[in-house]
């Protein structure tokens, strides 16, 4: 009677483990349409992505590189001072967005064109993305805003 017990209890930890072990897979294999990795421009031009590929870059926007096209096209290049890479977005921009200022896009390249499907900007004065932050810190460009520069 007690091996039969035992032998019950071990099948049932074995059936759980393999649900947990299932679960976890099909979760993952949900999830992996909605993961956007992000990318500095440096990262963009020294590993480009795949063909299609979404995923979110983020810089500086360019001085003098925002160009407004027919309707709500929009043309600029971000850059984190190292690469620049050139963005084209159809659609309505932050109200704060502007040139010199931090920006994360989502979207995917497109003949060396970045298309962005969505356009991140600062939302006062002094935020910035933190993957904008890391990445010009990386490149050795960032000063905070409390250093006096």
């Amino acid at each position: 009677m007690k091996g039969l017990k035992k032998q019950r209890r071990v099948q049932i930890i074995v059936l759980a483990f393999a649900a947990l072990a299932l679960s976890t897979g099909l979760i993952g294999y949900a999830m992996k349409d909605g993961i956007n990795f992000f990318r500095s421009p440096t990262q963009v031009v020294t590993d480009p992505p795949r063909p299609g590929e979404v995923f979110r870059i983020g810089g500086l926007v360019e001085e003098g590189s925002i160009i407004r096209g027919q309707s709500e096209t929009v043309s600029f290049r971000v850059t984190d001072t190292n690469e620049t890479i050139p963005v084209r977005y159809t659609g309505i921009l932050p109200d704060l967005f502007t040139e010199g200022q931090g920006m994360v896009g989502t979207g995917s390249m497109q003949d060396d064109v970045f298309i962005a499907t969505e356009i991140l900007a600062k939302h006062d004065e002094t935020y910035m993305p933190a993957e904008v932050i890391d990445a010009l810190k990386e490149q050795g460009v960032y000063q905070d805003a409390g250093s006096g520069s």
